[in-house]
């Protein structure tokens, strides 16, 4: 990795940010132990010129515009007459001068379509409705050296859009981001923002917005994304199609995985994600043998052992930051034990009866009622609990093996529409377009005393990302096998 002596790239930002008026008066700072001295004039007038025109002006508008529109126009009919301010967010560093990979706040991405950092989407209020501008920081300046001197320059990190090709691509006007604090500060009205994305432009609104208001506009953003719209079933069957690749990949492996460790096939998976799509939309639980019983296993670096089970919960996040979220679990070498089996078609029949009561018009816990009420029955009838069956659910005590919800909505976040209220939400009925998962499990520790030997340390867990239609429901993952039978010769055919 090249180091870019001349300029440091966190004082080139904040000295951005604050507009062009506040340049540093020493426009070029030295790196602490850089190898150049500085800029010579020569140089600097040389990097001034000579270079070609690169303005795109054949660019066609994002394939979700006309979705962004209307969601836009839906969040001006619920706050008229105010202000509306969505950030995408910043760079975070992740030690010293390197940063993350930049990832925009979904509320931003699902409103604008456009992914790239120091973004704001501003909704000013007018006479009948909102003016919709997104702020953007514009291509870097050649003429101050911005260009090559800055960590964050054309020539260090790539070419940005210029505002006049970000106005066709997202449909929106485009202004410069670095002249947005200071319109805020003199802005008056009620005011929302998005919080959490931004500090620089939440200070700017500091005395001019309320947590009670923000809340408000986070919510009802949320709340907007239960339902989704085709162009999002699109990319969440997109993901979905992607990540059956991946768990196939995974499966053409297994034997690399077993000489190594659960990191190949955490690796294995992120290659197909970053092939196909923009990245995993979550940490990879690669979970083999008793890992397998710990829920949000990702640190990945266990054994991966014939005879053991593999339970692999991953997802492509898409170029438009949809992701997929599937889980299965698979004997390493093939074929499953006995009690292996045992447990995992237990699993699969509660997975069954949560997905047929995932219906229009239903409550959403209805499938998770429907799942939990098969594991009771299942664990009762092992001997593992006493029952009767009803006892057990009212007190949860099947809960010892199953311990998490059987699934949420999907779509831009994993975990998607968090912040929708309750009453929509969990306690809220199901809607035609609505994305969810079903993910019922059955985990036994390794430590626990109080199920017999043979079933500690096996993890069962089965997932797929299901549609709510007009009739029914659809399986977006069905790709990927289920029954126990059906996963055995799915691995044995993709091992040849």
């Amino acid at each position: 990795m090249t180091v870019a002596d001349e300029l440091n790239p966190a004082e080139t930002s904040a000295a951005t940010a604050a507009g062009p008026e506040a340049e540093p008066e020493e426009p070029i700072k030295k790196r602490k132990n850089g190898l150049y001295p500085g800029v010579s004039d020569e140089l600097a007038d040389s990097m001034k010129s000579g270079w070609a025109d690169t303005e795109l002006h054949d660019l066609q508008p994002v394939e979700q515009a006309e979705h962004t529109a209307r969601r836009r126009a839906a969040l001006s009919a619920r706050f008229p007459g105010e202000r509306l301010v969505i950030p995408a967010g910043n760079l975070k560093t992740r030690s010293n001068d390197t940063e993350y990979p930049f990832r925009a706040s979904v509320e931003y991405a699902y409103l604008t379509g456009n992914l790239t950092e120091d973004g704001v989407l501003v909704l000013e209020p007018t006479t009948d409705g909102h003016k919709a501008t997104i702020y953007l920081l514009p291509r870097s300046d050649r003429e101050n050296g911005e260009f090559w001197l800055s960590g964050q320059g054309e020539l260090w990190v790539g070419r940005r859009h210029s505002l006049t090709e970000a106005e066709r691509l997202y449909g929106i006007p485009a202004s410069d981001v670095r002249e947005l604090p200071a319109a805020l500060r003199e802005a008056t009205g009620p005011v929302r923002v998005v919080r959490g994305h931004d500090a620089g432009i939440e200070a700017a609104l500091t005395d001019k917005v309320t947590a009670e208001r923000d809340e408000e506009l986070r919510v009802f953003l949320s709340e907007a994304r239960l339902v989704k719209d085709e162009f999002e079933v699109g990319e969440l069957q997109k993901a979905v199609d992607s990540t059956v690749r991946g768990f196939e990949d995974v499966v053409r492996v297994l034997d690399k995985a077993e000489a190594t460790s659960e990191r190949y096939i955490e690796g294995t998976f992120f290659l197909r994600a970053r092939v196909e799509g923009n990245d995993v939309g979550y940490g990879s639980i690669c979970a083999a043998g008793p890992h397998a019983t710990t829920l949000h296993w990702v640190r990945n670096d266990g054994p991966v052992r014939s005879g053991d089970l593999l339970l692999l919960d991953a997802g492509v996040e898409t170029h438009t930051l949809y992701t997929a979220d599937i889980t299965r679990t698979l004997p390493i070498n093939g074929r499953f034990t006995e009690i292996q089996k045992q447990v995992y078609d237990a699993v699969y029949e509660a997975q069954e009866a949560g997905i047929a009561a995932v219906q229009p018009g239903g409550k959403y816990r209805d499938f998770h009622d429907a799942a939990q009420r098969v594991l009771a029955e299942r664990v009762v009838e092992w001997g593992l609990v006493e029952g009767p069956v009803e006892r057990v659910l009212e007190l949860g005590l099947q809960r010892r093996w199953t311990l998490h919800g059987t699934g949420h909505m999907l779509g831009l976040d994993v975990h998607d529409c968090a912040a929708a209220r309750t009453e929509t939400y969990v306690e809220g009925t199901l809607e035609p377009g609505m994305v969810l998962t079903v993910e019922p499990g059955l985990y036994f520790q390794a430590d626990d005393l109080t199920v017999p030997e043979e079933y500690r340390g096996i993890g069962v867990r089965i997932e797929d990302d299901i549609l709510v239609t007009e009739d029914g429901n659809r399986n977006l993952s069905d790709g990927l096998p289920r029954t126990s039978a059906e996963v055995e010769s799915w691995m044995a055919s993709l091992k040849g």
